[in-house]
């Protein structure tokens, strides 16, 4: 009895592992094909600018902050930084976009690289103004300003 149940056991771990190895062959194949066949992305894939997300990110982090009119000269300068880097940002996607000929693996490696070197050379830029406002902010403010560092999560705090 014992036998016939780790018989019946083994069969349908088997039939399971085949499966799996199918599906993933599959939607492996399914990927490649679609990635092979040039297509663009569709209306419902495409990525707000950068922009949009960074006035979204200062409107929501100014809300949850309760700026002072004290603050409010370095937070001016801080944002400034952050809608001049987003700018920038976009103007390196429009750039890439509009590059009619499909990028080889090589091509496409160096794009990342440049987007990297960008995103650095925007953090130095930011760093110093962010540093001053930072410091300008009181213990709650803070304390809300490390929330959304630390969680993402742009906006009121539910969590005290």
């Amino acid at each position: 009895m014992e036998r016939k149940i780790y018989s019946v056991f083994v069969r349908m771990t088997l039939v399971l592992v085949m499966a799996a190895l199918l599906s993933t062959i599959i939607l492996a194949s399914a990927n490649i094909s679609f990635a092979a066949s040039g297509q663009k992305r569709t209306q419902t894939m495409t990525r707000t600018s950068a922009v949009e997300h960074t006035e979204n990110q200062i409107k929501q982090l100014q809300g949850a902050l309760n700026i002072t009119e004290a603050q409010q000269p370095l937070w001016n300068n801080m944002t400034q930084v952050m809608r001049e880097n987003a700018k920038d940002m976009d103007a390196l996607n429009k750039e890439r976009a509009e590059q009619t000929v499909p990028m080889n693996a090589v091509e496409h490696m160096k794009f990342h690289s440049q987007v990297t070197q960008s995103h650095l050379s925007q953090m130095n830029k930011l760093i110093p103004p962010f540093e001053a406002f930072y410091d300008s902010l009181s213990d709650q403010q803070k304390n809300i300003t490390n929330i959304v560092f630390r969680t993402g999560k742009y906006g009121r705090s539910k969590r005290k």
